[in-house]
């Protein structure tokens, strides 16, 4: 069977599910355009899309059905969904809604298991499980992470405020200064921003970086640089509201001034890819001449 005929087949196929699921793809649509938590969501196919696409002469030179193992894992996924669906299993309103669309991902995964083999789904790998992304983060998790980026964005504060000279009392994440006082509430947490440079770093690391240890070391790398980065933010803020004028705590800088500190968190980020690999993309290259440039 021709490739084209392979492939076919296999969207054929996900489109089925997909409609399928149609109620559950509107409730994921509905939530990333009301959650910025989730915004990412909706990109993630398209981006993995892009990764097969990119990579595909290495993914799919030896395709070969694998239906036992493939029907397996997408059997899996579909009972996953169901169980939440029918309500089969205890979940919560805070994760059912992610336990439904990531046992729709492993059934797209099962699929492409099934049509294209071990060999293709061993080398789409990476694709197919930041695919995975596709599932919003848990509610309890969410939190979790919030408390932990408060927490650390809060030291963060204290060591630029001392380090700057500004006198401050602090009563956990409420910051008492000579003319302003500020807290740090959920919203500065920046897990939005957190979970675009966890992204970003991933991919940076899949198409620059030759070495799983460089990669794991680009990803561990993200939370100090987004605790520096929130740190730079609120102290920024605070300052130019005490020495320039208050607004700036409740202006356009506050508002919508989050990407260019993310700006700032990849000027942070480059210099560590840098010295982890100077090598080219992966993509389009022979293994062979990528061994070597790494």
């Amino acid at each position: 069977m021709t490739l084209t005929r392979r492939s076919g087949l296999f969207a054929g196929f996900v489109a089925c599910v997909s409609l399928a699921n149609l109620p559950l793809l509107r409730d994921l649509i509905a939530h990333s355009s009301r959650n910025e938590t989730a915004s990412h969501v909706m990109l993630i196919p398209f981006v993995v899309i892009v990764l097969v696409w990119w990579d595909r002469q290495r993914i799919f030179a030896a395709p070969a059905f694998a239906a036992g193992l493939g029907i397996g894992v997408l059997l899996a996924g579909v009972a996953l969904t169901a169980a939440v669906r029918f309500q089969w299993l205890p979940f919560e309103d805070g994760t059912a809604l992610s336990a439904s669309v990531f046992g729709l991902v492993v059934s797209w995964m099962g699929a492409f298991l099934a049509f294209f083999g071990t060999t293709a789904f061993r080398r789409a790998l990476f694709p197919l499980l930041f695919l995975l992304f596709t599932a919003p983060i848990p509610e309890p998790a969410l939190a979790l992470a919030v408390a932990g980026l408060k927490n650390g964005s809060a030291h963060a504060v204290s060591t630029l405020f001392a380090l700057s000279g500004t006198p401050y009392l602090r009563e956990e994440f409420v910051f008492h200064l000579p003319s302003v006082s500020i807290e740090i509430a959920d919203a500065c947490s920046g897990i939005r921003s957190s979970i675009a440079l966890l992204l970003t770093s991933l991919l940076i690391g899949h198409t620059y970086l030759d070495r799983g240890w460089k990669r794991l070391v680009l990803v561990l790398i993200v939370l100090p640089i987004t605790l520096l980065k929130n740190g730079i933010r609120i102290v920024t803020l605070t300052l130019l509201a005490v020495h320039v004028d208050p607004s700036f705590l409740t202006g356009q800088l506050h508002h919508d001034g989050g990407v260019v500190f993310f700006a700032l968190a990849l000027g942070m980020l480059a210099p560590v890819v840098v010295l982890l690999d100077k090598g080219m993309p992966r993509f389009g290259l022979p293994r062979d001449v990528v061994t070597r440039q790494g």
